[in-house]
């Protein structure tokens, strides 16, 4: 029979690009063909409830991110499934720290000038997001908080590729996006990067300092993956699962294709491990969500 792997995120992003390689390698791996499904909508909500729903054997499982696990239980009055008890983890795959931009025009070098030109100028800046209650939204937040309370204008978009286009034409003034989108842009020139939003420097733009470094003390905003199957799957083939998963993870080719992309692999994961990473990045979230006010019926 065929894996399903449901990828709740249009083709071409960076959750498909996760998904794409991990299915390839993992067929390989099992002996089985994999099949993606980009099934979307709702942020996400409507891939993760299909999985929820579906037969716990195996055959059906689900991409996670940060979005369908952690973000949308805070963001959503009404969701259709049990972000920890509707799911059984099988294991991680990698986190994908996210960029601070802004228009190469902006008379901005780093971190601390960007937070001097908005304190000097309440209300005049904003910044973008791929959607209310987005990562990226969240990310922008987080920002203004850490730096004591910025008084900048949210810009929200449908999804990430059209809030680029207007930060390259300058009509906001910055926005977080994920690594995979945001390197080619800013390695181009067609954007300026700031900041990594990760404790550590990324592995693909190493000269490039992070928040944390330049100021921002404890500032962390990424974008992860996580690979979930219906509650009640069976023991063996959840352990059979999580087994293809680290292979994958450990094979140099797997490795470098997706630290190309910017995401930074993270072998090793057990099931235990997986569930205890999705409840902690549920409770980081769901402050963040409350003091932004954002919420979808």
């Amino acid at each position: 029979m065929v894996i399903l792997m449901v990828v709740p995120f249009s083709a071409g992003g960076p959750t498909d690009i996760v998904g794409r390689v991990m299915g390839a390698k993992m067929g390989e791996v099992l002996g089985q063909q994999f099949v993606i499904d980009n099934r979307t909508g709702a942020g996400g909500n409507i891939g993760a409830e299909a999985v929820a729903k579906a037969t716990p054997d195996g055959y059906t499982i689900l991409m996670a991110t940060v979005s369908t696990n952690a973000i949308n239980p805070g963001l959503y009055t009404h969701l259709a499934y049990d972000p920890v008890n509707g799911f059984t983890p099988l294991g991680r795959v990698g986190v994908t720290p996210t960029l601070l931009l802004v228009n190469p025009s902006m008379p901005v070098k780093d971190v601390k000038s960007l937070i001097a030109l908005l304190k000097a100028n309440p209300g005049k800046y904003t910044y973008g997001s791929s959607g209310l209650g987005s990562i990226l939204h969240l990310c922008g937040e987080e920002f203004k908080s850490k730096a004591g309370g910025l008084d900048v204008v949210h810009v929200p978009y449908k999804g990430s590729a059209p809030m680029d286009t207007d930060l390259m034409g300058g009509q906001v003034t910055m926005a977080f996006d994920a690594t995979p989108t945001a390197m080619p842009l800013a390695q181009s020139g067609k954007l300026r990067a700031l900041g990594a939003g990760m404790l550590k420097r990324i592995a693909a733009m190493p000269d490039l300092p992070t928040l944390d470094e330049q100021g921002l003390k404890g500032f962390e905003c990424y974008t992860w993956n996580a690979i979930l199957a219906p509650a009640g799957t069976p023991r063996p083939i959840v352990d059979k699962l999580n087994a293809a998963i680290n292979k994958a993870l450990a094979d140099p080719a797997v490795s470098s294709a997706l630290e190309k992309a910017g995401i930074t692999p993270t072998p090793g994961s057990t099931p235990e491990t997986t569930a205890d990473f999705v409840k902690a990045e549920l409770a980081k979230w769901a402050p963040i969500i409350k003091a932004s006010g954002a919420q979808v019926d």
